[in-house]
């Protein structure tokens, strides 16, 4: 299986998903190298422990600064683009999170004439989305794919494992007495393991033949919100009582949300994206990736029984 022959750039990596994803590379010894792109020192210093692990260079920068990343991925071959938001605000707006970010890897990646990008997007993205932040990852996806450098563009649902927010929000609620749910939790969540996310992404890198394409990657069951709520109190013991509340009364609080304060907890296009139906066919994605994904009550275990990995 090919690997990246140079060093690998990776946008947003102080996230869970990419110190995950560093930690792995670096183990494995699958690059010779990572360039580690963050947004600050706070970022940075999340990073700091996998230095001890091998080859990482951790860099301060504007990831929508095509020079900036031009500079950064001197000596790179491939790449993994794991930067996005769910929620705008004052000094995060879709387009720069992901347009502008998108635009400048495409820029940088051709100049230093990179083999190939792994664009890490969500399920429900789409040019003709009402909602604004499922229409801006699509036209961020389109800025990659029509980019001379392949690109492997993987869509994915809620990711469950170690402390990423689907996983804490999981754990939080199964042990609550009293667990609030839009709908009652009516909306159909198709979960993915971590690992599975990770797995995905370094075969996106490696294996030959891929890209420019999507993939529509999830976990193996649909299931509803509350359905999915039950399981993981099932497994600690936890008996959660399920408040339904209105669609009308969640779209009504995240609308005075944004007039009123600077940062909002939810605004309405993130009601959107998290209100929708998750509730695809993972087939396709899986051979193409050659992927065998976990089973939902198995990560559900880890991640409320066997604890968080890291």
């Amino acid at each position: 299986m090919e690997g990246p022959q140079g060093r690998l750039l990776v946008t947003g990596a102080n996230g869970h998903l990419g110190r995950r994803l560093i930690e792995r590379v670096l183990r494995e010894d699958r690059a010779p190298g990572v360039e580690a792109v963050v947004r600050s020192d706070r970022a940075a210093a999340v990073l700091e422990p996998l230095r001890a692990l091998g080859e990482l260079r951790i860099h301060i920068v504007d990831p929508g600064d095509a020079d900036a990343l031009t500079s950064v991925g001197r000596g790179c071959t491939h790449a993994i683009h794991l930067i996005g938001i769910l929620k705008q605000g004052p000094g995060t707006r879709y387009a720069d999170a992901h347009e502008g970010t998108c635009s400048a890897l495409a820029r940088a990646a051709e100049k230093n004439a990179f083999r190939r990008i792994v664009y890490l997007s969500i399920l429900g993205a789409s040019v003709d989305s009402k909602n604004a932040c499922l229409a801006s990852k699509a036209r961020a996806e389109q800025i990659l794919l029509e980019a001379p450098v392949p690109t492997v563009v993987l869509r994915v649902p809620m990711v469950l494992g170690g402390e990423e927010p689907g996983a804490r929000a999981i754990r939080a609620q199964a042990r609550a007495g009293l667990v609030p749910l839009v709908r009652g939790g009516r909306s159909r969540e198709q979960p993915i393991d971590a690992d599975d996310v990770t797995q995905a992404i370094l075969r996106g890198l490696s294996l030959p033949g891929l890209g420019p394409e999507i993939l529509a990657l999830a976990g193996p069951e649909s299931l509803p919100r509350r359905e999915l709520l039950e399981r993981a109190a099932a497994l600690t013991g936890g008996r959660p009582r399920v408040v339904a509340l209105p669609l009308w009364l969640a779209w009504l609080f995240a609308g005075a949300s944004e007039l009123v304060l600077a940062s909002p907890p939810l605004t309405r296009a993130m009601l959107g994206v998290l209100e929708q139906d998750d509730d695809v066919d993972p087939g396709q994605a899986c051979a193409r990736l050659e992927l065998e994904l976990t089973p939902l009550d198995e990560t559900l275990r880890r991640c409320l029984v066997d604890g968080a990995r890291q």
